[in-house]
């Protein structure tokens, strides 16, 4: 039984030592991955901004919740631009290869107004989210123009 169990515990030690790209077994799976982490944090990140705009009643509750979703889903995706992945279904410009210092400044800033937003929704004052959900949205609509395909 020991010998058992100190099997099965190396065997989960090598395969959490496993770098994080090696979870996506083919490029597709990490297009899947990036494009189901960019549609919820969308769907969350809309939630905030309809109600910034007016479009949507403000809900402090609501808003600081979606802002916490979509700024914990910010952090996602970009472990899944991995080599081999540009090719597919994918909207991902090459430029994401190219200039991968450009592309990480800009998914680190858009990470930074994200937080920035969260702390402006759970202030549960819609003034402050009006102010930090522009520059939060400038930086999805950056990466866009500068990195995805129409």
């Amino acid at each position: 039984m020991k010998k058992l169990l100190m099997l099965v515990t190396s065997v989960a030690s090598i395969m959490m030592a496993l770098p994080a790209a090696a979870q996506f077994a083919k490029p597709e799976d990490a297009v899947k991955y990036r494009k189901a982490s960019f549609t919820v944090m969308a769907a969350h990140f809309s939630r905030v901004g309809a109600m910034a705009s007016g479009r949507a009643p403000y809900d402090a509750k609501a808003a600081a919740e979606n802002a916490d979703i979509a700024a914990a889903m910010a952090k996602l995706p970009w472990a899944a631009f991995t080599e081999g992945s540009d090719k597919g279904e994918t909207r991902a410009k090459p430029e994401i290869w190219k200039d991968s210092a450009k592309f990480k400044e800009a998914a680190d800033k858009m990470q930074v107004e994200m937080g920035k937003l969260t702390v402006a929704a759970k202030a549960g004052n819609v003034d402050a989210l009006k102010t930090a959900f522009g520059p939060a949205a400038a930086t999805c609509k950056g990466c866009h123009d500068n990195f995805r395909k129409e």
